[in-house]
């Protein structure tokens, strides 16, 4: 009997203020709405899990939004990882107090490393997830960025990629900065640069535009997981907003198979 293998299928939405935005490249932020009522409609959907990124913490150094995270983990069904603006231990374990699982460093990693292996040996590595924003140079090299997009980094993917697993890292979120809200399709290559030579989870996000590109980054690249954000919430070419998410029947004919 054929086994059908299931993957996590993972909304990524983006904080801005009070709002959930969505940007295409990591620029022009669109207001998609609420983050309550989009909780509350994924609740609906069964999803596997939601990941929320403060787009303007970390780059404005402005405090986590604790009371909003409160209200929107108090609402969550499914797994939750929350990552903008987290500077310290005790930011960490504030989150993960409000029922939070799972946080992710991004920009903090490359201001202080020693929050990372710190977090590990504290909270667990599969409670931290390294956060790694990227975009191909004009050479074709793979170079991470943080801060939304503001500061090069000047580091290449591959090598940021082992670094953050030998700190301790339980997991890898892959968000490609040149696919991201374009929704035609993963980068694969770079995906399959770092499933390649990582041992720990890796979630692709960036470009997803069909069941066909949730497929292919998995089947195809090797990714644990993937990530989207304008697939969930925009629907046909004008791009209106509607929060959704397949059927589990279609996951299963055209995802998982």
């Amino acid at each position: 009997m054929n086994t059908i293998k299931r993957f996590r299928v993972i909304p990524c939405l983006l904080l801005k203020g009070p709002g959930l935005y969505k940007t295409v490249k990591f620029k022009d932020p669109k207001y998609v709405g609420d983050p309550i009522n989009a909780v509350r409609i994924f609740n609906e959907k069964e999803v596997d899990e939601l990941i929320f990124l403060d787009i303007e913490a970390s780059k404005n150094k402005t405090p986590i939004n604790l009371n909003m995270l409160r209200n929107i983990a108090s609402e969550c069904f499914m797994p939750l990882c929350y990552g903008g603006g987290i500077r310290s231990l005790q930011d960490i374990e504030a989150l993960l107090k409000l029922g939070v699982e799972k946080v992710a460093l991004n920009s903090v990693t490359y201001e202080n490393p020693n929050l990372v292996r710190d977090a590990c040996q504290r909270f667990g590595g599969s409670t931290i997830v390294a956060s790694i924003d990227y975009r191909k140079n004009l050479f074709g090299s793979y170079l991470c960025y943080s801060h939304s997009n503001s500061k090069n980094q000047n580091m290449k993917l591959v090598d940021r990629a082992k670094q953050m697993v030998d700190w301790g890292v339980g997991e890898i979120l892959l968000n490609n900065i040149d696919h991201d809200g374009l929704m035609t399709g993963f980068d694969l290559s770079s995906i399959r640069s770092i499933t390649s030579v990582v041992d720990v989870p890796v979630i692709a996000c960036g470009g997803a535009g069909s069941l066909a590109d949730l497929r292919a980054a998995v089947h195809d690249a090797g990714a644990s997981a993937v990530a989207a954000g304008s697939f969930f919430v925009f629907v046909g070419k004008h791009r209106a907003v509607l929060i959704t998410y397949p059927s589990q029947t279609n996951l299963r004919e055209q995802v998982y198979r």
